[in-house]
């Protein structure tokens, strides 16, 4: 059985007729579409229309794509999920970029895209360390910033009273100023308060 799968994100929802036109042509039928619009961020395996797709897939089935990056959010996640597919004897076909991972030069191109796109996101991580180093060098504080000890302490003995005076329960004297249980037990601690 021939099936097919499209995905886009919200800003790009034009290019889902495209990619279901180009599909249709192919000649995977409207019923055997799957298809997801999310952001590019999630994972191949926690998009719900991937996962209804892989649940139908059988060996000697065939999936086309649009374009192979379709699969996945990045160029690792492509190739695992294509790997695991021809494993399970699926036929990938990606129709626009003639990548055909059922060939030796199909998975030599998968190959280099993925060690390029690794690559890439080295030279992100470089870029975004040096960022990092010289906006501390420049004095900048990362993280979030150290509680008022004072409001802190405060805090603490409102929660105290209200447990102690009022019987509430610690979790829900904390929730009173805005705190957690464990909030509140940490600036106990520091506080050295009764």
């Amino acid at each position: 059985m021939i099936f097919g799968y499209t995905r886009t994100t919200t800003r790009d929802k034009q290019h889902e007729a495209l990619q279901r036109d180009a599909l249709k042509t192919a000649g995977v039928s409207e019923g055997q579409i799957y298809s997801d619009q999310i952001s590019g961020a999630r994972k191949t395996a926690s998009r719900a229309g991937w996962s209804a797709l892989e649940g139908q897939l059988r060996a000697g089935d065939e999936l086309v794509v649009w374009r192979i990056d379709r699969i996945g959010r990045s160029m690792i996640d492509v190739i695992t999920s294509v790997d695991e597919l021809l494993e399970r004897g699926v036929i990938v076909r990606s129709l626009s970029d003639g990548i055909d991972p059922s060939t030796s030069e199909g998975r030599l191109m998968l190959k280099l895209m993925a060690v390029l796109a690794e690559y890439e996101r080295e030279l992100i991580r470089e870029s975004v360390n040096a960022g990092v180093d010289a906006a501390r060098a420049r004095g900048v504080k990362f993280g979030r910033p150290a509680p008022d000890p004072e409001e802190a302490a405060r805090k603490v003995r409102v929660v105290q009273y209200l447990v102690r005076e009022e019987g509430f329960t610690v979790a829900k004297a904390a929730a009173e100023v805005g705190w957690s249980r464990a909030t509140y037990y940490r600036h106990k601690g520091s506080h050295h308060l009764v």
